[in-house]
């Protein structure tokens, strides 16, 4: 099945490839970005972090990142300055954003992207660490 499914991933991060497991095991053939390579525009970004109801200090990825060597942990930084630094560094936008019909998620941890997936899974479902997250009828555990 194709849907209208676009999955903002990073290929080297286990989560991302979780979800995206997650999204072919549902039957959809999402829409790869990787956004490293392509990231998302201002306006696409903020669309994203809005419609996820995140803050945009909530989208940005700290672990593995620049950010405590930019000093975006400064709490008197702007949403605009930060805006700025995710989109000179996309390896601060924190990852894997997927958008569905159903909404848009920040899929940390991976099984979140099961919210905005019809229930069109089949079968049991485990991530690369074995944590069982679909059962025998790919139903949530």
């Amino acid at each position: 099945m194709s849907t209208d499914v676009i999955i903002y991933h990073n290929p080297q991060c286990g989560t991302s490839r979780n979800t995206l497991a997650m999204i072919r095991n549902a039957g959809i053939k999402p829409t790869i970005i990787e956004y490293l390579k392509n990231p998302p525009g201002r306006n696409e970004l903020i669309q994203m972090i809005a419609d996820a109801g995140l803050s945009v200090r909530e989208a940005i990825r700290e672990k593995g990142t620049p950010y405590a060597e930019l000093g975006l942990d400064n709490p008197n930084l702007t949403d605009d300055q930060l805006l700025d630094a995710l989109l000179k560094d996309p390896i601060l936008i924190n990852r894997p954003f997927v958008i569905t019909p159903i909404g848009t998620r920040l899929a940390r941890p991976s099984e979140r992207v099961l919210d905005i997936l019809p229930d069109t899974h089949k079968g049991p479902f485990a991530k690369e660490d074995g944590e069982q997250v679909l059962d025998a009828q790919g139903k949530r555990l």
